[in-house]
């Protein structure tokens, strides 16, 4: 009886060791990226492969900008509803999923004048 239960024990530990294995594998292949956090924000990207899972990191002064997370219509209009998320730490990390992320400083007109950025992840 007491070599079953250890049998079964094994193969949960060797199962919780391949699955262990397998997430740091997942995370060793995402990318940090030094997002340029500028009114050229959107052609920074440009050019650039992305992955879900890859953290943006956004490196700014906190009293003159933020970073809000909005969908594709906050993005066009340079409007922040409340339904995105506000970033502004001034040394903010992002991880980004699949399909397109976008990104605004919602501050004094900034996103209006090109402080802003579309990034599409495999």
């Amino acid at each position: 009886m007491a070599q079953g239960r250890g049998s079964a024990t094994t193969r949960c530990l060797a199962v919780g060791g391949l699955l262990a294995v397998c997430l740091l594998l997942g995370a060793a292949d995402a990318a940090t990226h030094r997002v340029d956090w500028s009114f050229n924000a959107d052609s920074w990207c440009r050019g650039k492969s992305f992955r879900a899972g890859d953290v943006l990191e956004f490196n700014y002064d906190p009293s003159v900008h933020n970073v809000v997370a909005v969908d594709a219509g906050g993005y066009s209009g340079c409007g922040f509803s409340g339904s995105g998320r506000a970033y502004s730490s001034g040394s903010d990390r992002i991880t980004i999923g699949s399909g397109t992320s976008y990104f605004i400083c919602s501050l004094n007109g900034h996103c209006g004048m090109g402080m802003k950025m579309a990034v599409h992840a495999s």
